[in-house]
């Protein structure tokens, strides 16, 4: 298994070789693709999932530091927390693989996607997808990332590009 995410389509498409399993309509970065840190950029190229969390997490658990906050997402919450970034119900980490792109530094400046804290993750249900809007993290509506959780494991080969 591996997955392609067209930041252009705002398509994430699971694979088995070559026969496609599942497209999942996404979010990617309002501020484009990009690899420094701080930029809340979508990064580009190879990436693996580093780690997988929030396996037993109940759909719309909050997740801050990658730690589940035993709250549970409803818009009352997002009032009481408006400069949240709502990172909810599982998370894939991704780490890059490619040197000097995104993973590393380069020029003295880090690039490293897993260093940026890049996800893979759920979002509050009225967070639209299929149009840019997150801070460099991929988000995915919560019942769909439950399911692609449940089919990839650490490891698995992550490919970001523009098209």
């Amino acid at each position: 298994m591996h997955i392609q995410i067209s930041i252009f389509a705002q398509q994430l498409t699971l694979l088995d070789g070559d026969k496609i399993i599942k497209h999942y309509s996404i979010s990617t970065a309002k501020n484009g693709a990009g690899e420094e840190m701080d930029s809340e950029c979508t990064p580009r190229g190879k990436h693996i999932i580093a780690d997988k969390i929030g396996a037993d997490a109940a759909a719309n658990s909050v997740f801050i530091g990658r730690t589940a906050t035993g709250e549970i997402y409803q818009p009352a919450l997002r009032e009481l927390h408006p400069e949240r970034d709502w990172i909810l119900t599982r998370i894939l980490w991704l780490s890059g693989t490619e040197a000097g792109k995104n993973k590393g530094e380069k020029e003295g400046k880090s690039l490293d996607s897993h260093d940026r804290y890049i996800y893979i993750h759920g979002s509050p249900d009225d967070v639209l997808m299929g149009q840019p809007g997150s801070r460099g993290c991929i988000r995915m509506r919560n019942a769909e990332i439950i399911e692609l959780f449940d089919l990839v494991d650490v490891g698995t080969e992550v490919i970001i590009c523009e098209k």
